[in-house]
């Protein structure tokens, strides 16, 4: 098998392309027009030193690699197997498999090039004798958060790039580490990196206009490093714009698939010299031992793709590109810019509102309606609160008011009124009479009797309710009739949220017969889609979730340890390091009172312990004169700080004059309010990053993020400020799909 490589930036010298302009006329041709320049004088005289000018280099190596190109295959009748490029070179590979044709490519190269040169200055530098995991963790300790890895040359030739004081920073300090040597790049910007986003969302908006055409051999990834996906060719070209150049597993990648001859098809043999270093300084992947498909399957295609996962009626209600969605955390741990940087990766994400005040939500809406603008599915989540129905309402009324279509609603063990209204403020009749659901509810379920509640229509005591106080239509009142409370269910198994789950294996069967059930009693039309949250962290585990019948899978405590998170750093510095073993069981601030227990994270707090034994002193006494003098001692000292009165002191500042005259009257509601007071302060403390009292830090957590921190141990995720959610949901599902091919194969013996 043969490979063609095509260089990037880095390649081009003046005298490039000489002869090349001359033999094919027609396509120099055609480049002076779109450039409005003489392609030809750029390369071979560049009089007015411009060819190293991103926005000229660009364009002038697209040209000269093309030429090459056309050049091969005319003189020695051949065409590759395989085909990759470096970073501006992908744009020549995908030129090479057919994607577009050169008029078009150009085009695409020049603006990239112009949105590139427009950036802000930056900085690179190549770092030489060291990996990219040494490269993190010097990059880590220094706290230097600003440098993004932006090339993955060799296994100890990387580019790094950044502000131009950091990297001007990291430069010392690397080489102080044990660099080999650290040579500034003669870069204008910081490419490859976060401070590409700009360019990047404006090369999208350039790329929605382009139709490509089908590849005629694989293109390798420079994200990925593994072939394009062809529905991905719009998402790749703009990922690789802000994530690193994996040109080493690329090539690894080629030399596992058993490639005699890889070709640098260019102006010189920048690549070929990398090529040589790989080889000698790794082995070709493993493709067997990652699980990875060695040979092509049923005609040369996979039998599962990541876009094939799951249901298809669940990936196209929502418009999402895999059968996944990341759930909401509570307090806006899932942030506005979680939810923004999932719908345009084209998933789905949901506002996680619980705990904040309804201005800094109505806010957060806003902010998440300007960027998005109608064009993405998003959602906000909804976990009901028992005790204050008034805000849940409230809630609901504002979520209908901002537009928001998805609600994930969480922790309800009935329908409400506030669900029904949301229900019914969405129903309307469509074409030839049926039922239109405008608002989407997605119920997240551990329960088989909760279940049956969200699947089956509105409660009609709710629904006499709403209509005698004018809140519902008489319309609305009888399509709710006709409707399932909810349009998925959500099965959580072993979640951060909740203790009381029984196992996915168990739960999930009993859930998906009852949905069945369901569907042909009331005669539903519309598929309730049943998935699988809950342990999700690996790619095992979302294999064995659509095994057992999912029809999408949700994430959770993944993506509380990512750049986007909206938590402290000093948490997702803990997150980053725990293991499947560090969690422990211990009471729900809100929910202290009845019991209701989740999971949080015990590595390096003390907060489940300090939980756990505020509640086992709740039960035993009924005030707090009661408790005894040692236990009086250590949570005045060493919980909470401060004396009983002390806090209780605080609590008049932000409770109501009813609540607080209560707690005078009932010593067990002064108890209650008092313990309850640790609960707001320790997970206040954790999402502001006090330093001071860390041990206090509450954050819930499942297990699954211990799977998911051994599972990229070594790669650029083991630090959370290189993990984001969508490149977590790529990897997951892409992986995924990967061991159930392999699975299959395994089955049939191939």
């Amino acid at each position: 098998m043969r490979a063609f490589m095509f260089p990037g930036q880095g390649s081009q010298y003046v005298g490039m392309g000489q002869n090349l302009f001359d033999e094919f006329p027609k396509l120099t041709s055609i480049a002076d027009q779109v450039l409005g320049y003489s392609i030809k004088q750029l390369c071979l005289q560049d009089p007015e030193q411009k060819l190293g000018n991103t926005a000229y280099t660009q364009p002038a190596l697209y040209v000269v690699n093309a030429l090459h190109f056309v050049k091969t295959v005319n003189d020695r009748k051949i065409t590759p197997d395989f085909v990759a490029g470096h970073s501006l070179g992908e744009f020549n590979a995908l030129f090479a498999a057919g994607a577009f044709d050169f008029e078009v490519g150009l085009e695409l190269v020049r603006k990239r090039g112009e949105l590139m040169s427009q950036v802000s200055p930056g900085a690179m530098a190549a770092v030489l004798g060291m990996d990219a995991k040494e490269i993190r963790a010097v990059l880590q300790d220094s706290n230097l958060q600003g440098i993004d890895i932006a090339n993955l040359n060799t296994p100890t030739q990387i580019v790094i790039s950044g502000l131009k004081h950091e990297i001007n920073e990291s430069i010392r300090l690397l080489g102080a580490a044990g660099a080999r040597g650290v040579v500034p790049l003669n870069v204008s910007g910081a490419f490859h990196s976060r401070y590409m986003e700009e360019a990047q969302e404006q090369f999208k908006k350039y790329l929605s206009k382009i139709q490509f055409k089908e590849l005629q051999f694989p293109v390798i990834s420079n994200v990925h490093a593994r072939p394009y996906n062809p529905s991905d060719i719009k998402r790749n070209l703009t990922d690789q714009m802000t994530h690193p150049v994996n040109w080493t597993d690329s090539m690894r990648y080629l030399l596992a698939l058993g490639v005699e001859s890889i070709e640098e098809i260019g102006p010189k043999q920048v690549l070929t010299k990398l090529l040589d270093q790989i080889r000698n300084e790794a082995e070709p992947l493993d493709l067997e031992a990652e699980q990875i498909q060695s040979k092509p399957l049923e005609g040369g295609k996979m039998v599962i793709s990541s876009g094939s996962l799951g249901n298809e009626e669940f990936r196209k209600k929502y418009g999402l590109k895999y059968a996944y969605y990341a759930g909401g955390m509570h307090k806006g741990i899932s942030s506005k810019e979680m939810v923004i940087a999932l719908a345009k990766g084209g998933l789905m994400g949901f506002l996680g509102v619980t705990g904040l005040a309804f201005s800094e939500i109505e806010d957060s809406l806003h902010w998440i309606r300007q960027e998005l603008d109608g064009e993405y599915t998003y959602g906000v989540n909804l976990a009901h609160d028992p005790f204050d129905p008034q805000r849940e309402e409230a809630l609901i009324e504002m979520i209908i008011k901002n537009k928001v279509k998805v609600l994930e609603a969480s922790s309800f063990v009935s329908i409400t009124p506030a669900l029904v209204l949301y229900r019914a403020a969405g129903l309307r009749r469509g074409m030839g009479g049926r039922i239109v659901s405008d608002h989407k509810i997605i119920a997240k379920v551990s329960r088989p009797e909760v279940a049956e509640f969200f699947l089956s229509p509105a409660p009609e005591s709710w629904i006499q309710k709403l209509l005698r106080s004018h809140k519902i239509s008489e319309m609305a009142a009888e399509l709710l009739k006709n409707v399932p409370m909810a349009d998925d269910l959500c099965v959580e198994a072993d979640s951060a949220m909740s203790a009381e789950q029984g196992p996915s294996e168990v739960i999930m069967p009993v859930i998906c017969r009852l949905r069945d059930q369901f569907m042909k009693k009331y005669g539903y039309k519309r598929r309730i889609c049943v998935g699988l949250a809950g342990g999700i962290g690996v790619p095992e585990a979302a294999a064995a979730s659509f095994i057992m019948g999912a029809d999408f899978i949700m994430t959770g405590s993944i993506n509380q340890c990512t750049v986007e998170a909206g938590t402290s750093n000093q948490v997702k510095d803990l997150l980053q390091q725990m293991k499947v073993q560090d969690t422990a069981v211990a009471p729900i601030g809100r929910l202290f009172h009845i019991g209701a227990k989740a999971q949080f994270l015990r590595k390096g707090v003390f907060f489940p312990a300090r939980a756990n034994k505020l509640y086992e002193l709740f039960k035993c006494y009924d005030s707090l004169e009661e408790i005894d003098d040692r236990h009086r001692s250590t949570l005045q000292d060493r919980y909470f700080k401060r004396s009983f009165e002390e806090v209780f002191e605080e609590l008049r500042q932000v409770h109501s004059h009813e609540a607080i005259a209560r707690a005078e009257r009932e010593p067990k509601y002064k108890m209650l309010l008092v313990f309850s007071w640790y609960f707001d302060l320790s997970e206040n403390l954790a999402l502001s990053g006090s330093e001071g009292q860390k041990v206090d830090y509450q954050v819930y957590c499942g297990p699954a993020l211990g799977a998911f921190n051994r599972w990229v141990e070594g790669t650029e995720m083991e630090y959370w400020r290189y993990r984001h959610v969508v490149s977590i949901a790529d990897k997951l599902m892409q992986e995924t799909a990967m061991i159930l091919n392999q699975r299959i194969r395994n089955l049939y013996g191939n």
